[in-house]
């Protein structure tokens, strides 16, 4: 693995507020696409937002089940049945991931399962665990990606579900595929468009690059090459050192694509910042991006996203329209979730 994920950092002490935001280039956007329907029952302008924090963050902190009990992060989320669903990253002692379920009636305040919904039983996932969720609902079906972690390669998987409690592992969506610059199968953070494109479906992964993926059944996935990403890092900014998708993207009132991802930039000792940036793509052609934001529009500032199991550290993955506005999901530090409260914007450009 490189030195450019979370995973290889250092824990550092406490910190002080995150750095000032960077500013970089960002590319001339292109006439808008027919619009499409979002399903969200709210308008998706770009950028989406302004968030503010929720004053209960975090919202979930780690557990009294052993298998949560020192870290929970980077949740999906979801509606169903009319609440609020959040499948979180959880980590016990031994550091090995599984997924548990969280429900809540007003966005902010949950009640968890006691029990992971999905734990590590594959070799794929051995012994690191189930990493980083993302689902969306297509039809009656749930689709969930996550990373398989072996302790030596990151591979993105998938998996099915009806009701969100029993899934159906589908194995790695490309086993042997090789991010750019590592030298092992390494493929993380898959975030599916639920509409499908010219009859197939695009997934935008990675977490150097952000790269693309079509399917016709939502189940066998054939990745671009890894030497055309949609998104690269841009240097000199917030994102000059990695970027990784964030929530399942979604379609503009202009018929754009928009999609939230996280980014990665060094400070002034050498220590990554993980912000988090917004982007559309054009879905005449959606392995081009089109625009990005040339500051994130979240950044680490409280304490917790401060100083965590990896400090300076927000990491956006789960996106609900809930009850008149947006609700954002964010791992912080590596540690706890927080949520935040959107407005939308209708102008796209």
């Amino acid at each position: 693995m490189t030195s450019t994920t979370r995973r290889d950092l250092v824990k550092l002490g406490g910190g002080a507020a995150a750095a000032a935001m960077l500013t970089g280039g960002v590319a001339p956007a292109r006439a808008a696409a027919p619009a499409v329907p979002t399903g969200t029952g709210l308008p998706v302008g770009y950028p989406l937002g302004p968030f503010t924090r929720d004053p209960a963050n975090p919202i979930l902190r780690p557990g009294t089940q052993p298998w949560e009990s020192r870290f929970v992060f980077n949740p999906a989320a979801l509606i169903k049945d009319g609440i609020v669903h959040l499948l979180y990253r959880a980590q016990g002692p031994d550091g090995r991931s599984s997924i548990g379920l969280a429900t809540s009636a007003d966005g902010v305040h949950f009640t968890r399962r006691s029990d992971p919904v999905m734990v590590a039983t594959e070799p794929f996932e051995l012994p690191g665990g189930c990493e980083d969720p993302r689902v969306v609902l297509i039809g009656r079906t749930y689709y969930m990606t996550y990373t398989g972690y072996d302790g030596t390669s990151a591979r993105l998987c998938l998996a099915t579900s009806r009701d969100l409690l029993r899934w159906k592992k589908h194995g790695p969506m490309f086993a042997d595929f090789v991010t750019r610059g590592v030298d092992k199968p390494w493929s993380k953070s898959g975030a599916i468009l639920t509409q499908p494109i010219d009859g197939r479906y695009v997934m935008y992964f990675g977490d150097k690059d952000i790269y693309y993926a079509w399917s016709d059944d939502l189940i066998h996935w054939t990745p671009g090459p890894v030497g055309d990403p949609v998104m690269r890092p841009q240097p000199g900014t917030y994102s000059e050192e990695l970027l990784e998708p964030g929530p399942p993207p979604l379609i503009t009132e202009n018929g754009q694509i928009l999609l939230m991802h996280n980014a990665a930039a060094k400070d002034p000792d050498g220590k990554l910042i993980y912000r988090a940036g917004q982007a559309l793509i054009d879905p005449a052609k959606p392995t081009e991006e089109l625009a990005r934001l040339t500051t994130p529009f979240l950044v680490p500032e409280t304490p917790e996203e401060v100083a965590g199991q990896v400090n300076n550290v927000v990491f956006v993955e789960g996106l609900v329209a809930y009850k008149g506005e947006w609700l954002l999901y964010y791992g912080q530090g590596d540690a706890g979730v927080g949520v935040l409260h959107g407005e939308s914007r209708t102008a796209c450009g």
